[in-house]
């Protein structure tokens, strides 16, 4: 597989070898020593989410207080996504900017964002993503900025009418967020990767 990091300091994008014949295709989605290699340590799985979306829906921008957060593999298992990757640390180089992988069935790609990034997931086709997460869900550490904030500027598709949840579209924007003080910061984010690399 190939892993590329992407624009945001800590996120990837990663494309599996296929190998189809005539039975089908066959490809690696996940393989945990070739990540490691990218993001400096393993990537624990302690939790997987199947994520059913109808085209328009869109999902996030979500992202978990430091420590200990959650990192994400994301994957489309079914229909058409756009992953988007959030710098939301204050302090970052690239804070408030993104990037954004398509997820389909067809490239069959994946995206891995480390602990502290926003993401969100902008369903193009009906379809299914899964994620793989480094810790559990925790209610009380999780939060969100609204996915259409103008400030962060996602760039959906030509015709995309999005469907938020309630409580994607009560988030904040990303200056509120900063000014509440809920948002991570890259200091500490550093500090809790060097952590799981043992550099303490």
């Amino acid at each position: 597989m190939d892993i590329r990091p992407l624009r945001i300091d800590g996120a990837f994008e990663i494309t599996p070898r296929q190998f189809p014949d005539a039975r089908g295709v066959f490809a690696e989605g996940f393989r945990v020593d070739r990540l490691a290699e990218a993001i400096g340590h393993e990537m624990q799985v302690r939790q997987t989410n199947i994520s059913v979306s109808s085209a328009g829906a869109l999902r996030g921008i979500h992202f978990a207080d430091v420590p200990p957060s959650q990192a994400k593999y994301v994957t489309a298992t079914s229909g058409r996504f756009i992953d988007f990757v959030v710098d939301v640390r204050v302090g970052s180089p690239t804070f408030g900017q993104w990037d954004s992988v398509v997820l389909d069935t067809v490239e069959r790609r994946a995206v891995y964002l480390a602990e502290g990034l926003g993401h969100a997931l902008a369903c193009i086709e009906d379809g299914t993503a899964v994620y793989l997460c480094s810790e559990v869900y925790t209610p009380s550490i999780e939060r969100g900025i609204h996915p259409l904030d103008a400030q962060v500027g996602l760039a959906m598709p030509p015709g995309f009418e999005p469907v938020l949840s309630p409580k994607d579209a009560a988030a904040p924007t990303l200056e509120e967020a900063a000014a509440a003080g809920l948002l991570p910061t890259l200091e500490d984010c550093l500090a809790h990767t060097a952590s799981l690399m043992g550099r303490e």
